[in-house]
């Protein structure tokens, strides 16, 4: 049974959230706090006592955009305890994803909040509670390491069945119709800028996300991802054929031609000539 806090500096969100979360027969209490001031100060009362003490708190449902600090903010400022109650975002905003679940939060549940998308929410938490639990001897109560986040599932991209594991940094989250998935960096062939957003191609299909080129080039460089292009970032293992033609490089990554720009010919040819000789 979970005890619960809810934190939205919008008030008829807030009891929405808390109506819904009541409404759980997983859920022990649910408490509200209407700004980041009032969540601290409960939180605090929490880490006091301890996740076992009278005031404990397991969950903590966290919008992102208040004022003053931002859920984004208040999650950091946990991470620093050694053993934190757990954290779901609840937000309207997509871009905050990866961000979230590099501060190892549980799920990310969109705005407006569907019952049934809450309600997963609450089965991964109380799934996270039972594993920390099942570790004797470990700090519990925090957020989960990678080994107890979300896996992949449905071909590389689904929700993770509970007790897998994976390592958070190899794979994505992505928005597809409300529910938060993971896209393996493995599946993913090339990425194409689209504005502020990014698509991912994969073998099955594509997704987007609102994560600039130039942050996946920085993040997934000892990944294999190399940059051929303004508009292109391409897994070098994914590279089926390096073509010259008429002073133009291009290369084919699965039924796709994509072009190379002279400032990154070289050092593509380069790193496949390494990779091949290597």
């Amino acid at each position: 049974m979970l005890r619960v806090l809810a934190v939205d500096d919008e008030k008829p969100l807030l009891e929405e959230l808390l109506y819904l979360l009541r409404s759980d027969a997983r859920v022990l209490s649910a408490e509200g706090a209407s700004d980041a001031t009032g969540a601290l100060r409960r939180i605090t009362r929490a880490l006091e006592t301890g996740p076992d003490g009278p005031d404990g708190i397991d969950v903590v449902f966290l919008d992102i955009h208040m004022a003053g600090l931002t859920g984004l903010d208040i999650a950091r400022l946990l991470a620093g305890f050694a053993r934190p109650p757990l954290v779901v975002f609840v937000t309207a905003h997509e871009g905050f994803a990866v961000q979230a679940f590099d501060l190892k939060a549980v799920d990310y549940v969109l705005k407006p909040v569907r019952p049934e998308r809450l309600a997963e929410a609450v089965r991964r938490a109380c799934d996270q509670l039972g594993r920390t639990a099942a570790r004797p001897g470990e700090a519990g109560g925090g957020p989960p390491g990678p080994a107890a986040a979300p896996a992949r599932h449905e071909a590389g991209a689904g929700p993770a069945p509970a007790g897998s594991t994976t390592d958070r940094a190899a794979e994505i989250a992505v928005e597809l119709g409300g529910v938060t998935r993971f896209v393996p960096v493995a599946d993913i062939a090339y990425v194409e800028a689209q504005g502020d957003y990014a698509r991912l191609h994969t073998d099955a299909g594509s997704h987007l996300v609102r994560i600039p080129l130039s942050t996946l080039e920085e993040r997934w460089a000892e990944r294999g991802f190399v940059r051929i292009h303004r508009r292109h970032l391409v897994a070098l293992g994914r590279i089926e054929e390096l073509r010259l033609d008429s002073g133009t490089t291009s290369v084919r990554v699965g039924s796709a031609q994509l072009q190379v720009s002279r400032r990154h010919a070289r050092q593509l040819r380069d790193l496949l000539m390494r990779r091949a000789t290597g």
